[in-house]
């Protein structure tokens, strides 16, 4: 019965050839949109949060400032400085903190390699730095060690691009260069990765050494900035203010001093961005689902003009003891048949264009575009209610036909 009333509906929708190609048009236009655009918007969310982790994921970036509340004593307007022992401070003090390093940087500091010359940024951080940063080593190499601050052994991690401008296209791993004109040996290369978010420059055009050898060179009294991150991520803020009351009672500055420790907590632009961009996906996914609603009002009308035709034929199938559920039920079906042409349809034309908009050289500004199983699931969830809504008026007025007058009409 199911593949007659199927063979039934192909055959009126044959009749009516013009009506059908823009009902199921409709159809496979709206379902492309609602994959497209929630594809779209997720693979934008990812990309945006992908670049903005490459300068480090939940992190807290902290500097020394200057107080605004005069405490204890002492008048406001008076500079901070921290040292290299405070980050162990804070590790000892604070126990939210899991990962902690301290950040000596000197920028345009000349760099030698046979006759090439070039001033880069050299950084001097713990290895915990590693981890907190993305500074993931290409295969083959490593990043700064607990023995090599130890031992203060004089090797340096560099950037990609560093390495592409002083090695050209030989690997730099095991190789020496000249840092203010002293000796080091390369021990690794960050791999090459998309970072938008920076507080001392991009990573890729960088120089990071261990911080017993840089001291041991520059003998910096103060540090330039403090890289912290959470053991728990939905505990940044309780390891923020404990950071600002262990370093207020250190150095005697008021803890609602918000000027004397600024933090840069990378979380609160997480979450602003996660917000932002489910709005967004969302606001897409209603623009597709209002082109949907277009081609879900064609089956309506379509089914209502088959309803009318078959007026007869409803009449004749009520008199013989056809129970209105069985005609709704019939209509219903035929209703969803229309939809899923359209909607299969509409599927591969989506995944069609998928797989061209990703081999367009776009990716860097959009990502790479995935059709997800979450996205599929919610497409067939609103199809199928659209559909369902579409086809109940046709189908309920069909069940509802008085016999009498359907056969006579």
């Amino acid at each position: 019965m199911l593949f007659k009333n199927i063979r039934m509906i192909f055959r009126e929708l044959s009749k009516r050839k013009l009506r059908t190609m823009l009902t199921l048009f409709g159809i496979i236009w709206g379902t492309s949109s609602v994959i497209l655009l929630l594809t779209f918007g997720i693979a934008v969310k990812a990309n945006t949060s992908k670049t903005m982790h490459g300068m480090g994921e939940a992190i807290c970036v902290i500097w020394s400032g200057k107080t605004s509340i005069s405490y204890g004593g002492f008048p406001k307007g008076r500079q901070l400085s921290f040292y290299n022992d405070d980050a162990q401070y804070l590790k000892d003090q604070v126990t939210l903190i899991d990962n902690i390093s301290p950040q000596y940087s000197r920028s345009d500091i000349p760099v030698n390699v046979n006759d090439k010359k070039q001033n880069f940024t050299i950084n001097a951080v713990w290895p915990e730095f590693k981890d907190m940063r993305n500074m993931v080593p290409r295969e083959g190499s490593r990043f700064i060690s607990d023995l090599d601050m130890q031992k203060r052994r004089r090797v340096v991690f560099i950037g990609n691009e560093v390495e592409k401008t002083m090695f050209g296209e030989e690997n730099s791993v095991g190789k020496m260069m000249l840092i203010d004109g002293i000796p080091y040996r390369v021990i690794g290369v960050i791999i090459k990765k998309e970072q938008d978010g920076s507080y001392n420059g991009q990573d890729k055009n960088a120089i990071f050494m261990p911080t017993t050898t840089y001291l041991g060179i520059y003998s910096d009294r103060y540090i330039n900035n403090m890289i912290a991150r959470a053991k728990d991520v939905s505990q940044t803020s309780q390891m923020k203010q404990a950071i600002v009351a262990a370093m207020a009672k250190k150095y005697r500055f008021s803890p609602e001093d918000i000027q004397a420790l600024p933090i840069w907590d990378t979380t609160e632009y997480d979450q602003f961005l996660g917000t932002f961009f489910n709005g967004f996906t969302i606001f897409l996914g209603i623009v597709g689902v209002m082109t949907l609603i277009v081609g879900g009002i064609g089956i309506a009308n379509i089914m209502y003009v088959i309803v009318e035709e078959r007026t007869s034929e409803i009449g004749v199938k009520r008199a013989i003891g056809a129970k209105k559920r069985t005609i709704l039920i019939q209509y219903l079906i035929e209703t969803f048949v229309i939809s899923m042409v359209g909607t299969i349809s509409g599927f591969l034309f989506a995944v069609l264009l998928i797989f061209g908009i990703n081999k367009a050289p776009i990716q860097d500004f959009v990502g790479v575009l995935i059709l997800k199983p979450i996205v599929a699931i919610i497409t067939i969830i609103i199809i199928s209610a659209i559909t369902f809504i579409a086809g109940w008026g046709p189908a309920k007025r069909a069940s509802n036909l008085d016999p009498v007058v359907a056969i006579n009409s």
